[in-house]
């Protein structure tokens, strides 16, 4: 097996429907500009609430891409 180094960067993802849908929307959004997505990590959850509902979920998560 080849030696692999990998970048690891945070990002946030953000959602009206769920914390699911926050994390699929920052890793497809991760994706479009990065290649070789090997893995995440959710770090944070989180939301904001508007007139005693909530308005947003958001995720903070660690994205990890192999390096060329």
């Amino acid at each position: 097996m080849a030696d692999r180094t990998y970048k690891i960067i945070e990002l946030v993802g953000i959602s009206e429907e769920s914390f699911s849908d926050a994390v699929d929307n920052a890793i497809a959004r991760a994706d479009q500009t990065l290649n070789d997505l090997s893995w995440f990590e959710v770090e944070e959850e989180r939301g904001s609430v508007s007139d005693g509902n909530v308005r947003e979920y958001q995720v903070k998560v660690k994205v990890a891409f192999e390096l060329d």
